[in-house]
């Protein structure tokens, strides 16, 4: 009994605070579950009998809760919401134990305030010395969707930190909770959008709060779906990140099997930026390969406004009005066309001779709106590129045959598929190539390995995978297999390729959808993967693994590039 009424008392002593907390859902049901906690513990400690004067053991209230809210409206709802889980909860108490029970008149409150909470000094609201917890979700606003207002707001949030302009809305909280959070034992978990802890996101932010302010993650769960019951309200894709200034005993991490299912629980040593068990590593842009690999740039740009885009009606229409023109026109491939397996083409005019140009109309024609649309420009570096509209914006097409990567494509499938594409084929900017790239390099890309380190560090765009040169690609560490490892790999990526040959009419959209992947297929990247898993010397029970693993010797090859670094810039003789 003792230790019941110990417990009791702390129920009734722990504060807790949502710097954004709209109508007050998190506060409410926070203060629901701290009741029926009470109320179980009076049980114990009651027993079942008729109490008399339960009013003197009820000791729980709304005042344990604090929050801010920016309009008047939801900050006011959040106050009488509150006051009716108060309702509810003593008729609980009434059913309980027999006897009435009301808190009438209101005399205490939750303290909602209605002020911006990224301007206002959150001690103002609650002394940080009184409170237990933060909790809450603040607004899901990405870094190219902020106001005028809310942008500033970062810049002085972050102290004008280089590339905050880069950071999602959400991050202001995080440093906001963590300075307040200085020389005190608040826990704190925010739901937040997963791309703070994704991409490029994670460079920028964290190392600010983990080496600067001594934050620590305890518990975590990673992305999920969260939606609503509002009519047309969108799905987000969500993180939840709970943490503090000193580390938990046991830290708890829940990852799902698909973003829609059900959590999984863990217990870990630590959780990283990325939210993996896993070193505090933080990977950066890098301009080249961190292992030896061949490089890996963007598709061409058109940066045309489509007028030098064609669709499969335009180009059957120039075949038939303007033969002369089909010299110049090529197969196009974005990601979309390429996992779609869909057409498009283009006019590709580079090496051409003027004269030809010249005494074509139609491609007259379609110079001269190219020319115009780059003028018409705000970027200085567009209307540059008017001087010489035959040509695409960016032009990287390369002379040998390529490895095609999707810049984006859906987090629904296994593997993000990538292919080999004849040279001729002009690639656009929404993909990524690697020339002269061989069965080694299919086989690596299109692994679990691979796979599992691009959903930690890959940026999003929603929920789909935003792949990347310079984070992704270039930060990946290889395996260094034996000749015979990698002999086997190539076999094991060549049966792939030859899995997907069977079904000839079916593009890598149907290939690799969950529900439609073939089991030969299926089968034939298990075996790569088992393949590419003994390049790295062992087998790996899950992705979790394979993150932990891809982590740790990300930590190890940078650690040596830095050393050798160092060791050449030293032996450097002034010339």
């Amino acid at each position: 009994k003792e230790r019941l009424t110990v417990f009791h008392n702390r129920l009734a002593s722990l504060t807790f605070f949502d710097p954004a907390c709209g109508c007050g859902n998190f506060l409410v049901i926070s203060y629901r579950e701290l009741r029926l906690l009470e109320l179980e513990t009076l049980e114990l400690l009651l027993g079942k009998e008729k109490v008399f004067d339960i009013h003197g053991e009820i000791k729980v209230n709304v005042n344990q809760f604090y929050g801010i809210e920016l309009e008047e409206f939801p900050a006011q709802i959040a106050q009488v919401a509150l006051w009716l889980a108060d309702h509810q909860m003593n008729m609980k108490v009434q059913e309980t134990f027999g006897e009435y029970f009301v808190r009438i008149p209101l005399t205490v409150s939750a303290s909602i305030h209605c002020v911006n909470a990224l301007t206002v000094d959150w001690e103002t609201i609650v002394p940080k010395a009184e409170l237990s917890y933060i909790l809450g979700n603040p607004p899901f606003l990405g870094a190219r969707v902020m106001n005028k207002r809310q942008k500033a707001e970062v810049e002085r949030i972050f102290n004008s930190m280089k590339d905050c302009n880069n950071l999602d809305y959400v991050t202001c909280w995080y440093r906001k909770a963590i300075e307040y959070m200085q020389g005190t034992k608040i826990e704190t978990a925010f739901v937040s959008t997963n791309s703070i802890c994704q991409g490029e996101q994670v460079p920028i932010l964290w190392p600010e709060l983990i080496h600067k302010f001594g934050l620590k993650i305890n518990f975590a769960q990673q992305t999920f779906k969260w939606s609503n019951e509002a009519k047309g309200k969108a799905a987000v894709y969500c993180v939840i990140v709970g943490f503090a200034l000193y580390d938990r005993k046991d830290k708890k991490l829940y990852y799902y099997a698909t973003v829609a299912g059900e959590p999984a629980e863990t217990t870990v040593n630590q959780i990283n930026a990325y939210l993996v068990d896993a070193p505090m590593i933080f990977i950066e842009n890098r301009k080249a390969p961190l292992c030896k690999a061949p490089l890996m740039v963007f598709g061409n740009m058109p940066n045309d406004g489509g007028y030098l885009l064609l669709s499969e009606d335009e180009r059957r229409l120039v075949a038939e009005k303007e033969p002369d023109m089909l010299q110049f026109v090529k197969r196009f491939i974005g990601s979309k066309e390429f996992i779609n397996n869909s057409a498009r083409y283009c006019l590709w005019f580079a090496g051409s001779e003027p004269q030809k140009l010249r005494g074509n109309s139609l491609i007259k024609h379609k110079l001269q709106r190219v020319k115009q649309y780059r003028e018409q420009s705000p970027r200085e570096a567009t209307r540059k590129l008017a001087l010489s509209p035959a040509l695409f914006g960016e032009i990287r097409q390369t002379d040998t045959d390529y490895l095609l990567i999707p810049r984006v494509s859906s987090e629904k499938r296994m593997y993000i598929p990538i292919g080999f594409m004849p040279q001729d084929v002009i690639t656009g900017d929404s993909c990524l190539v690697i020339s002269n790239a061989g069965l080694y390099e299919f086989g690596i890309l299109t692994s679990a390995m691979h796979m599992a380190w691009t959903r930690r560090v890959c940026g999003r765009l929603k929920s789909d995978y935003r792949y990347s040169a310079s984070i992704v690609y270039n930060n990946f560490p290889w395996p260094q297999p034996t000749d015979k490892q990698k002999t086997s790999i190539e076999k094991a990526a060549q049966a792939v390729l030859d899995a997907r040959a069977t079904f000839p009419t079916s593009s890598l959209a149907d290939l690799y959808d969950p529900l439609t992947m073939p089991l030969e297929l299926l089968k034939a990247h298990q075996k790569l993967d088992k393949a590419v898993e003994k390049a790295y010397g062992r087998e790996f029970a899950d992705d979790g693994e394979r993150a932990a693993y891809l982590f740790e010797r990300y930590q190890k090859l940078s650690g040596e590039l830095f050393v050798d670094e160092k060791k050449r810039g030293k032996g450097r003789k002034a010339k």
